[in-house]
């Protein structure tokens, strides 16, 4: 089972992302904020990240930056999450390291395609 670390900080993203993901196999685990999110996948070495940009303690452009800096994590890829459309966000979360951009509302198809470009 593929299992994807969720980033994320909002209780209402958190229910509906995460439910919908597990309806589609994989398994979810959840860091609330930027800390616990290198913490856990430090200690997990997740398939893949899903990393909101907003985050309390640590932001997610933060975040990226010190796992793909980290032997252990950097092969790990991360999708970028940001209510934020705007192009300047795209490019300074790939830029930080993230190998892919998608915007809140999620659009469960196209993420669900990234996800799988990324991990097969």
């Amino acid at each position: 089972m593929t299992n994807i670390l969720y980033v994320e900080d909002n209780e209402d993203n958190i229910y509906m992302l995460s439910k919908r993901l597990k309806k589609k196999g994989f398994e979810i685990t959840i860091a609330k904020d930027g800390e616990e999110g290198l913490k856990a996948a430090r200690d997990l070495k997740p398939d893949l990240i899903l990393m909101d940009l907003s985050l309390p303690l640590l932001d997610g452009w933060e975040a990226t930056r010190i796992l793909k800096s980290e032997p252990e994590t950097k092969l790990i890829p991360i999708i970028a999450l940001s209510a934020h459309a705007m192009q300047e966000h795209k490019d300074k979360a790939l830029e930080a390291g993230c190998d892919d951009y998608d915007t809140k509302p999620v659009d469960i198809t196209r993420l669900l395609s990234k996800i799988n470009n990324l991990i097969h």
